[in-house]
């Protein structure tokens, strides 16, 4: 295995289907611009409710990429 320098960028996506949805959406954004994708954490998650149901889902993740 070779060494690996990393750089971290923090995004957030939206959906109104899930929190698994919101987490790919930003993560298939972000890969049109951005190669070397390795991995993601979840750093925050909040949605928007109305009348009682979950309406709307929003997922802050931090992506590690590896730098050329």
């Amino acid at each position: 295995m070779s060494d690996h320098v990393y750089k971290k960028i923090e995004l957030t996506g939206s959906s109104s289907i899930g929190m698994q949805d919101a987490i790919e959406t930003a993560v298939a954004k972000a890969s049109k611009t951005i190669n070397n994708m390795r991995w993601f954490e979840v750093i925050e998650t909040r949605g928007h409710i109305n009348d009682g149901k979950i309406e709307h889902w929003q997922v802050t993740i931090k992506v590690g990429f590896t730098l050329e």
